[in-house]
């Protein structure tokens, strides 16, 4: 037998086929408006995004990754310590370009209470940004300032996060 070929048949764009994009979700997101959030996590890392829609293909405004954190002194990767401080720098990098309001754009990954999501989200509201959302699926204060981790990591939190508000998030100087 070969393929299923004629007019009933529809093939799924390729990114749905491989459950990347949940297409739905997405034209919903867009018909809201406005900036989305978009939050990754990797094996390795947490990203953070501002992104608005164009026609011609999203626009990314402003963005943050986990890796930069270590250029501030901050040893975590993929922790919700460092996904707060992700959230935070990627906030206040979007507000000094014009941004007040977004929504949070989790895409396909399981958004529960207290995880890393809503910790991105927690520092992107403290960077003074407004968004729809429930305060009871914020993870903790103490869970975010890594009580649960390592006195050395509590430290690095504290002064990478006070490191962050003082340069406003501006991105760190292109190596040559």
């Amino acid at each position: 037998m070969g393929a299923a070929k004629g007019p009933l048949y529809l093939a799924h764009f390729r990114r749905r086929r491989e459950g990347i994009t949940d297409y739905a979700h997405r034209l919903a997101l867009l018909k809201r408006g406005g900036t989305r959030l978009v939050v990754r996590k990797t094996n390795q890392q947490v990203l953070a995004q501002f992104v608005q829609f164009d026609v011609k293909g999203d626009k990314t405004v402003a963005s943050c990754g986990s890796v930069e954190l270590r250029e501030l002194g901050f040893p975590g990767k993929r922790n919700t310590p460092s996904a707060y401080l992700v959230g935070l720098r990627a906030g206040l990098r979007a507000k000094g370009k014009g941004v007040e309001e977004f929504v949070l754009d989790a895409g396909r990954h399981t958004a529960s209470k207290g995880s890393l999501i809503f910790a991105v989200l927690k520092g992107a509201l403290d960077a003074g940004l407004k968004a729809p959302h429930g305060e009871e699926v914020l993870p903790s204060a103490e869970r975010m300032a890594g009580k649960h981790l390592s006195s050395e990591v509590q430290q690095a939190f504290e002064s990478t996060k006070q490191k962050i508000i003082q340069e406003g998030g501006r991105p760190a100087p292109a190596k040559k």
